[in-house]
C-alpha cells in the first residue's frame, strides 16, 4: 500500500533528503521546507521504501501538495 507524504504549509523546497529506493522509518525526514527563513523538516508518516520523489529543490509547494510516495513495509 502506498502512502503520500504531503506539504503542510506554503513553503520552498530547500532540500530533498531521500531518493527512490531509500528505506525510511516513520519520523525520518524526507524533505526540508523553508518558510519565513525557518527550516521545517517534513517527516515520513510510515515506514517503507520510497517509490517516487515528486518534490525537487527550489519548488514552491502549498498545503496538501504531494512531496514523496512511500510503499509501506
Amino acid at each position: 500500500m502506498s502512502h503520500t507524504v504531503a506539504a503542510e504549509l506554503v513553503a520552498n523546497v530547500l532540500k530533498v533528503e531521500v531518493e527512490v529506493g531509500a528505506k525510511v522509518s516513520a519520523t525520518d525526514p524526507v524533505v526540508i521546507l523553508e518558510s519565513m527563513k525557518m527550516e521545517i523538516p517534513v517527516l515520513a508518516d510510515v515506514a517503507g521504501v520510497v517509490v517516487e520523489v515528486i518534490a525537487t529543490q527550489g519548488d514552491v509547494v502549498t498545503d496538501g501538495d504531494p512531496l514523496v510516495v512511500i510503499e509501506q513495509a
